[in-house]
């Protein structure tokens, strides 16, 4: 019996990269076929362009694509979370919708899961500009610092999880960076893995300094505090 796997991709105004994306997604499925069987869940966060309607196109093309319509933009957290709670796939895998990912890293993030609960993708070759290169670093030097979760790249958007992992991930606003971090406390196991990453051809980054840094250390500090508060009661006798 086939394994579904179900792809969760956040949208927020990426009209021109929905089709592209649609098309590496099928190429890479199709040679997986004699293993595994697909669904994607397009997340539609509130955009304002065409990109509700590239979905709902892609879904008539292909029923494999469901798309999710979100009443307002609620941010990539939001917009994770809703899809991966809507999963039917006994994997999941995400990645971004502005074509920075590459699907063609799905294979060797299955082949992960087949032993890990949770694959974290990092980003061995980054094509962002050198502001966002150094300010992730930094990011991701004091989130590990604070956190131990042992994840080099936090802010990489390809990963994969067993479903099991999303009754772990507690949701608020950036919570999709700390993914790892709930997953390991939840006493899952966790690999990384290098993966690919292209620069931004279409549209425009949705992040800058300010709504990174700040938001970024209110955060930490929110799941530090959450990562030592945490239960996970075990029923006598149970699994």
């Amino acid at each position: 019996m086939k394994t579904l796997v179900t792809v969760v991709v956040p949208f927020y105004n990426e009209e021109e990269n929905v089709e592209p994306l649609c098309a590496k997604i099928e190429e890479v499925f199709s040679g997986l076929a004699d293993d595994y069987d697909y669904e994607c869940l397009f997340v539609n966060d509130g955009s304002t362009d065409g990109t509700g309607a590239r979905l709902d196109a892609a879904h008539e093309r292909n029923p494999r694509i469901r798309p999710i319509h979100l009443a307002r933009n609620q941010g990539q957290s939001a917009a994770l979370v809703t899809g991966m709670r809507q999963a039917a796939g006994e994997y999941i895998l995400t990645l971004d919708g502005d074509l920075q990912n590459d699907p063609c890293d799905f294979p060797a993030i299955l082949e992960l899961l087949k032993e890990y609960d949770c694959v974290c993708g990092y980003r061995a070759t980054r094509r962002d500009t050198w502001v966002r290169r150094v300010s992730s670093k930094v990011g991701n030097a004091v989130r590990n610092w604070m956190l131990r979760d042992g994840i080099r790249d936090s802010g990489c958007g390809t990963k994969g999880f067993r479903r099991r992992c999303v009754d772990y991930i507690v949701p608020f606003n950036g919570v999709h960076r700390y993914f790892a971090a709930m997953v390991r406390n939840g006493g899952l196991t966790i690999a990384e893995c290098p993966v690919s990453h292209h620069p931004r051809v279409h549209g425009r980054s949705k992040y800058g300094i300010n709504n990174r840094l700040w938001r970024g250390i209110y955060d930490l500090i929110g799941v530090a505090w959450l990562r030592r508060r945490y239960v996970d009661p075990k029923v006598e006798g149970g699994e």
